[in-house]
């Protein structure tokens, strides 16, 4: 895992999106970063993979793959149920991850809190 992903396409696609979408600051983007890479280790994998697995070319454009998008849905609640914190906290993070999903074109919905 690369010790800096900040320089991956897609988080710098997510943090322009998040900059420019809702005004989060760099400095507060790049905290949602070491969430992000905190993921990245539980799924080893690097953020333009799990992009790539989600996603898939098409004649006009990209379509998203329902498996690939399917597991890290799953991998996102996984991820909730290890982290420290409340159950707000843990959703905030979870919700940083599908942040990152969204932005880069792959649309997700949250569960229920359990």
């Amino acid at each position: 895992m690369t010790p800096d992903i900040e320089n991956a396409k897609t988080v710098q696609a997510w943090l322009k999106g998040l900059e420019d979408q809702s005004g989060v600051s760099r400095d507060e983007g790049l905290q949602r970063v070491a969430v992000l890479q905190d993921f990245c280790a539980l799924v080893d994998k690097e953020p333009d993979q799990i992009i790539a697995e989600c996603l898939r070319e098409v004649e006009g454009g990209k379509k998203i793959r329902a498996k690939g998008r399917r597991f890290y849905a799953d991998r996102i609640t996984e991820f909730e149920s290890r982290i420290g914190g409340g159950t707000g906290e843990k959703r905030q993070m979870g919700n940083y991850i599908r942040s990152f999903l969204i932005h880069n074109g792959v649309l997700l919905q949250t569960s229920p809190l359990s």
